[in-house]
């Protein structure tokens, strides 16, 4: 309880807590630039311990271990499995690849203890849950990289709900207005925006407010996407219920408007929280890179009344937060513990894109459950 005369404190949890042993070697599988240039960077920065890297291109992958100064490069992954200097992997491919490096490495479990793993976990639900039981039975620690749970603002309201600034929360949305780079792999899977963006603010709620009831989605096709290759996820919007009474909603538009065919831009990423006893409002300093832009975060209670409160910080999501997924599952080993972003709690977040794809298609609001029990 807040005495409503305390003065509401600043000293707020922006960054994680990281491992105190930083040694475990790393083995790096990918080499593109979510590894190139946020882990590889995030890392070294952190003090971590990459010992070996290997990717589909040899070439690429010795590239960025010189730049990274990486010991080792070897010229396939299963190689790189082989490295008993390599305790941990952090798997960077296309999540239609993923399963089968998974089913690999965890053949390696006599030095291989932990795996980090990109989002989306796999393909779809059904693999994502393969991957879990794979790393279940092998004995092998298994996180998953979803990284927004780490941009600074996110983690600095789930510690303003936490200490109860904003009472219990009513609505909370994320407004999107961005334009991403898209990987070469998505044309021959037809995804856009679901999979790969939505799956970020899906997890995110998911982080701050616990597990929704059921989400209802509405999708259409992204107009300049479209002219590449067919897909039905470019401009999405959803709204999750929860048993509380809580509504989360999302839009998700990577089309913004023809801000690339000759209209002036208008890109940004917007959160708010609602509560019963304040409010919280932020930015995503994403869009902005490579220049480095800082989320914020502001908010206002009851319980201070007259005030914004605007804590403010220097580190920014990409590449400095990629620290963290890595920085959990190392700590979670040497804690020996499950990591809070556990496959197993993923499962939950690829069950909610997994009903979002249903909903849309559907025209129907659908619950979780509805998508875990098929497989499980």
């Amino acid at each position: 309880m807040i005495n409503p005369s305390q003065q509401i404190a600043l000293n707020l949890n922006h960054l994680p807590d990281l491992p105190k042993d930083r040694s475990p070697g790393i083995g790096c599988i990918g080499s593109g630039f979510i590894m190139a240039d946020c882990h590889l960077v995030a890392y070294r920065e952190a003090g971590y311990n990459p010992v070996a890297i290997a990717s589909a291109h040899p070439a690429k992958a010795r590239a960025v271990a010189e730049r990274h100064r990486i010991p080792r490069a070897h010229d396939d992954y299963r190689e790189l499995l082989k490295d008993e200097q390599v305790q941990v992997l952090d798997i960077a491919v296309p999540p239609d690849v993923q399963l089968e490096v998974v089913r690999e490495a965890v053949k390696h479990n006599d030095h291989v203890r932990g795996i980090l793993a990109q989002k989306p976990l796999g393909a779809n639900y059904a693999e994502a849950v393969e991957v879990v039981r794979l790393c279940r039975d092998a004995g092998i620690t298994l996180a998953v990289n979803q990284n927004m749970r780490f941009d600074q603002s996110i983690r600095t309201c789930k510690d303003v709900l936490d200490r109860g600034y904003l009472g219990e929360p009513v609505l909370a949305t994320i407004d999107m207005r961005a334009i991403p780079h898209w990987m070469p792999w998505q044309q021959r899977l037809g995804w856009v925006t679901l999979r790969i963006m939505s799956i970020h603010h899906l997890d995110t709620f998911r982080y701050l407010f616990g597990d929704p009831q059921r989400v209802f989605a509405s999708i259409r096709p992204d107009p300049r996407t479209e002219k590449k290759f067919a897909h039905e996820d470019g401009i999405c919007l959803y709204i999750l219920e929860y048993e509380s009474g809580l509504r989360c909603s999302s839009i998700d538009d990577v089309w913004t408007g023809p801000a690339l065919e000759g209209a002036e831009p208008d890109i940004y990423i917007r959160w708010r929280v609602e509560g019963a006893d304040g409010m919280a409002r932020g930015t995503i300093g994403w869009p902005s890179y490579p220049a480095r832009t800082p989320s914020t975060l502001d908010f206002t209670t009851k319980h201070q009344p007259g005030y914004w409160l605007q804590p403010r910080w220097k580190e920014v999501w990409f590449p400095d937060a990629f620290a963290g997924p890595m920085g959990e599952l190392l700590s979670a080993l040497e804690e020996n513990r499950q990591p809070t972003i556990s496959g197993e709690d993923n499962l939950k977040t690829m069950a909610l894109v997994e009903a979002c794809y249903v909903s849309a298609r559907e025209h129907r609001a659908v619950e979780l459950d509805e998508v875990m029990r098929q497989i499980n």
